[in-house]
């Protein structure tokens, strides 16, 4: 890099030799430069400024610090009664008893470049948070995910509560109950009738089903904590102030009030709630064709027969191309049985190990 004195040198030599008759390529080729690069110090005010990209070196500036003004900027940063303190506090405090040594922004960069530009005091740095975990389910049974929504009544400010417990590999409502009241023991009494409704007790410990849920008081009290570690669920929480790692189950509640059947005016009784909830888990589990498993209902994919309904599907479409060739640009729409699902994926090795370990059995059945 050519600095700023040695560039006008330059200038000035090529340009005197122009004046004495010199061609313009021959002149730049004697100082060592290319006429193109003359060009540009004289198009981007490089013969004024200097060069301008970051690693060039620049000089001094003449208004800069001293070594003992640098110094004396660290010696009073680190006193004692300065020590918690900022420079933005400390230039105002040093201000109050008529001394003024440089400004906070030159605190800022005296303290950046020695290191002791951090955190001032016992106040711990912030810590990026953590990623959520990353669960993968390559059959029912293995992953439920659970929350509690409110369901409106005809008195303004009064609630019913409608707990639900969600199978991820199936999308089956595989528990839920209705409650005027949020209390820990509905939720405990509802993974308890779920796992027994799922015949849990007969799978080996470690393979009973993951339980993820949000960070509320009511799923994280003592009664579930118990009751889940009493039925060998493993529990799993949604990051803090993270509104979106139980995806699946608000999905569905969305799904549950924007239904046409969902009464807009409101529940007038706890019995018409609990019905309305049973009516729509049938429809969800049995009619509804969910489009996140290839437009099967989730209790035929909760019973492995989605296998042959999407085969059925697929010869059908196969047939229908043999038929009219012409109206086919490419392959058929795609109805093969859905693999693994996830819940928050945090990476692709996580997730391709189940699903390995999945297509192998499938190929040795």
């Amino acid at each position: 890099m050519i600095g700023l004195e040695d560039r006008q040198e330059h200038a000035r030599d090529i340009e005197a030799a122009r004046r004495s008759g010199a061609r313009l390529h021959e002149a730049c080729e004697v100082v060592g430069i290319t006429a193109r690069t003359l060009q540009r110090w004289t198009a981007h005010q490089g013969l004024e400024s200097g060069d301008g990209r970051p690693e060039a070196v620049r000089p001094t500036p003449t208004h800069a610090l001293t070594e003992a003004e640098r110094a004396q900027v660290l010696s009073v940063a680190n006193e004692p009664r300065f020590a918690d303190m900022p420079p933005a506090r400390i230039v105002p405090t040093l201000a109050d008893e008529g001394v003024y040594i440089a400004s906070e922004s030159t605190f800022q960069r005296v303290l950046r470049a020695q290191g002791l530009n951090a955190h001032r005091g016992r106040a711990k740095a912030p810590r990026k948070s953590r990623p959520p975990t990353t669960h993968v389910a390559t059959a029912p049974r293995q992953l439920w995910c659970w929350d509690m929504t409110f369901l409106p009544t005809e008195v303004a400010g009064r609630w019913y509560f409608l707990y639900l417990i969600l199978d991820v590999y199936s999308r089956k409502v595989v528990g839920f109950e209705v409650h005027e009241d949020d209390d820990s023991d509905h939720a405990a009494r509802l993974v308890q009738r779920t796992a027994l409704a799922e015949g849990i007790h007969a799978v080996p410990r470690d393979e009973r089903p993951v339980l993820h849920g949000d960070n509320g008081a009511t799923l994280k009290a003592t009664t579930v904590l118990a009751m889940l570690y009493w039925l060998g669920i493993k529990p799993s929480y949604s990051r803090p102030r993270v509104s979106d790692d139980n995806a699946f189950v608000e999905a569905l509640f969305r799904t549950a009030k924007y239904r046409p059947q969902f009464p807009a005016k409101g529940f007038d009784n706890l019995d018409a709630a609990r019905h309305w909830a049973a009516a729509f888990v049938r429809w969800y589990n049995v009619e509804h064709l969910h489009s996140g498993i290839r437009y099967v209902s989730p209790a035929a994919r909760h019973e492995g027969r989605d296998h042959a309904i999407l085969a059925a599907r697929h010869t059908l479409y196969l047939q229908a191309r043999d038929r009219n060739p012409s109206r086919w640009s490419r392959h058929t729409r795609n109805w093969s049985p859905v693999g693994v699902v996830k819940l928050n994926p945090e990476r692709d090795s996580v997730v391709s190990v189940p699903s390995d370990r999945k297509d192998t059995q499938s190929l040795a059945a």
